[in-house]
């Protein structure tokens, strides 16, 4: 399982992933809205997503984790 943390403070402003979604690496999960600054939150391992974290509108924290990915293999 690996966790997917926030890298800055500021607002999730959309979720773009489902739980039980395929995901590739570097595909994009979630967007970060920080100083009006749109900032994507991409998948760093391939799996499925387990759970999400977080809700839009939600304001994250730095290394806050927002969403679980069941790795593959």
């Amino acid at each position: 399982m690996t966790e997917v943390r926030a890298e800055l403070i500021g607002s999730l402003w959309k979720v773009l992933a489902q739980v039980g979604q395929r995901v590739a690496v570097d595909d994009e999960l979630m967007i970060l809205e920080s100083m009006k600054m749109e900032i994507p939150v991409l998948a760093p391992v391939a799996g499925t997503v387990q759970a999400i974290l977080a809700a839009e509108g939600d304001v994250v924290q730095e290394g806050q984790a927002l969403l679980v990915i069941d790795e593959d293999g």
